[in-house]
């Protein structure tokens, strides 16, 4: 049993929620915020709750206090629900967290459910409209064939650190030294002219090199 925190200013968001949520099982207490403070208040009262959060509506300075929300609350699962959202916002929420889902208010009922099935069982769920949205963004600024400057190994490598995986398990997986795997990164991020693994990552999947449903998962 989880219970939901309906973060959201508009009576019309937050009655169409409650409705859709009234035939929906494992649900301990569907609850409404209206502003940060009393979201922040319910979320160390239950860090285990399932969050449907209007972004645009709410008072947040940017959108690293939404990363620094699921550090503080790991156990947390969210579902933004909003009417825009930037596509700088969406590559950084999605490519530095693994527990928001995200939903347009134009979204589809279908998709509405869809995501709150996920999201409760702490799967993320990304809508159609947002998945074109990462797939699509600056295909035109991926210029170079990664295969042309990048070795066989070195993509497998960029792949394992955009996945997450440290630099230990990355030489455990090779049956290589810490030495080298640190060695051939340094020659990745020279290659591919980037200077940390936030960059890397969004390299590796505009790319091609990280399939973006493997990397949700």
């Amino acid at each position: 049993m989880r219970k939901i925190i309906l973060a959201d200013n508009q009576d019309i968001s937050i009655a169409g929620w409650l409705y859709l949520l009234q035939n929906q099982q494992n649900i301990s207490e569907v609850l409404e915020v209206t502003n940060k403070k009393e979201l922040l208040t319910s979320l160390t009262e239950s860090p285990d709750s399932l969050i449907v959060l209007d972004y645009t509506l709410f008072d947040f300075e940017s959108v690293n206090d939404l990363v620094i929300l699921q550090m503080r609350f790991e156990h947390t699962d969210w579902i933004i629900f909003s009417d825009e959202l930037s596509d700088e916002f969406l590559r950084t929420l999605l490519y530095n967290t693994h527990s928001f889902s995200v939903l347009m208010k134009d979204s589809t009922k279908d998709e509405i459910l869809r995501a709150y099935k996920d999201s409760v069982k702490g799967v993320r769920y990304i809508c159609n409209y947002v998945s074109n949205i990462l797939i699509n963004t600056n295909k035109s600024q991926l210029n170079l064939n990664p295969k042309q400057i990048l070795t066989q190994t070195e993509q497998e490598i960029l792949k394992d650190i955009a996945l997450g995986r440290t630099t230990k398990e990355i030489a455990v997986k090779r049956f290589v030294s810490i030495h080298t795997i640190m060695t051939h990164r340094k020659n990745i991020f020279r290659k591919i002219e980037v200077n940390n693994v936030h960059e890397a990552t969004k390299y590796a999947m505009r790319a091609g090199i990280v399939d973006l449903a493997e990397y949700y998962i």
